[in-house]
């Protein structure tokens, strides 16, 4: 799986994806102004879009973090750097 994931919001343009959040949902950041957050549920009609706050996202984003170093992903320095990018 690659990190890099992108969405179009209807209003805010381009997102890119920061972090699984599981349940089939995951975290995305505008990537104009990085601090705007949404929790996307892609959905078989389109996706839906709930504005979340920036220590909610950091959170899920942290809790993904944890997932991928308990069970090795090839991926995990993919998303340690946009981690760092995104939160620090």
């Amino acid at each position: 799986m690659s990190a890099e994931s992108y969405l179009n919001h209807p209003t805010f343009g381009m997102l890119y994806l920061v972090a699984p959040a599981g349940e089939g949902r995951d975290v995305y950041a505008t990537l104009y102004a990085q601090r705007m957050f949404f929790l996307v549920t892609l959905q078989p009609r389109g996706a839906e879009f709930e504005v979340i706050p920036y220590l909610d996202a950091r959170h899920y984003a942290e809790t993904h973090l944890i997932r991928c170093k308990r069970n090795p992903s090839l991926d995990i320095e993919l998303w340690q750097k946009l981690f760092h990018q995104t939160f620090i």
